[in-house]
This record gives C-alpha cells, sequence and structure tokens, in this order.
C-alpha cells in the first residue's frame, strides 16, 4: 500500500467488515470520531491515541519570510499549525524493529 492514500470510504469499509456494524453505521461512527478529534483540536486541545500518536496544536510567531523566486521579504502573519508526534510503537513499526514492550506512548 504504499504510496497510496487511506480514505474515508476505506475507513469505513474497513470498520464495516472487522466491527460487523451496517455500511451506513461504520460510515457514521467514523464520522463521529473524525468530528470529535477535529472539534478537540480546534479548541485547543491535544489528542493522545495510545500506541499511535499524540496531535497537537502550536502557535507560531510572526516571522519574516522570503519569496524564494524574487529574494522579497514578506511578512509572514501568526498561525496555529497541527502537529503529530508518533508513539515508540508506531515508529518501531514503520521501521520494522519490535514493538517497545509495555510502551504505549
Amino acid at each position: 500500500m504504499a504510496g497510496q492514500t487511506v480514505t474515508r470510504a476505506q475507513l469505513a469499509e474497513s470498520v464495516y467488515e472487522q466491527v460487523g456494524l451496517s455500511r451506513n453505521e461504520s460510515a457514521q461512527l467514523l464520522e463521529t470520531v473524525l468530528e470529535l478529534l477535529a472539534g478537540a483540536l480546534a479548541s485547543g486541545e491535544s489528542v493522545k491515541i495510545s500506541s499511535f500518536g499524540t496531535f497537537a496544536v502550536r502557535q507560531k510567531g510572526r516571522r519574516i519570510g522570503r519569496n524564494p523566486k524574487t529574494g522579497v521579504e514578506v511578512p509572514i502573519l501568526p498561525r496555529k499549525v497541527l502537529v503529530f508526534r508518533p508513539s515508540q510503537v508506531l515508529k518501531a513499526r514503520i521501521n520494522g524493529q519490535p514493538v517497545p514492550v509495555g510502551d504505549d506512548a
């Protein structure tokens, strides 16, 4: 599955196949989970999914950037960015290493 994007439809189908809910219930469950995650992040909360990682919103300050084509300096306004820190378990799995025992962070 390298190089492919996982879609909402594929996730909902996976829930349907593995959990046994109807396709509509599976899609609704996925939408509810995603909405809860997005709502928590929008309100400034971090979201930790054990053995997967942590999503958080970070505030970036104002800074001066540069247009790479022209070299002209441009102010970059303060903004919030979404950051993801993978857990040690996920890092190990991605790298084909043994999963750390007793570490769900």
